[in-house]
């Protein structure tokens, strides 16, 4: 051999892609028959809900605290805001349930008392108080990521289950169900 011709590359360089193509091609059928589960496990539930004060958000109806869960009787926890698209869905939802006696307390995200109250007089009020949360401090503390979003609190103010998302119609008895074994 000599000095000007080019070096050789070893033999299993040449499999090298397509052992790394193969790789690739079982990672992908791993995912579609064992998918990763999806669920997301609140690192909330089973805790107090955090010590919190909230100012009224809407003129008709008072303001939010911890003290108003721990009243012996279990409710709901709503997240949700005015600009909220999928919550304006969730508004019938909400209002069935409160005709069926839940107690629904809400908490108002990032919202304006005129923007809310444009909500509120189209969408109906379920909620029996309703807090305003200007800078998402306590929807954080809460382990709330989004809206809507809807939290079982027992009469102790212990939070036992969050509801990612809109509630649907067809969710309701899972609610009323997830509100009795809180009792």
């Amino acid at each position: 051999m000599s000095k000007d011709s080019p070096a050789k590359a070893p033999r299993w360089a040449l499999w090298l892609p397509l052992v790394l193509f193969a790789g690739f091609v079982a990672l992908v059928v791993v995912g579609l028959v064992k998918p990763k589960n999806t669920d997301i496990a609140s690192q909330m539930v089973g805790k107090p809900l955090p010590a919190f004060t909230l100012r009224a958000a809407a003129d008709e109806r008072p303001g939010l605290a911890t003290g108003d869960f721990q009243t012996g009787k279990p409710q709901l926890l709503n997240i949700f805001a005015s600009w909220c698209i999928p919550c304006r869905a969730e508004a019938p939802v909400l209002e069935e349930l409160r005709r069926q006696g839940v107690t629904i307390n809400a908490i108002a995200i990032r919202d304006h008392k005129a923007d809310l109250a444009a909500f509120l007089g189209q969408y109906g009020n379920p909620y029996a108080r309703i807090g305003a949360d200007d800078v998402s401090a306590v929807q954080l503390a809460i382990g709330s990521s989004g809206v809507p979003e809807t939290f079982v609190i027992d009469g102790k103010g212990v939070i036992r289950y969050q509801h990612i998302g809109d509630i649907r119609p067809e969710q309701i008895p899972d609610i009323i169900r997830l509100l009795k074994e809180a009792q």
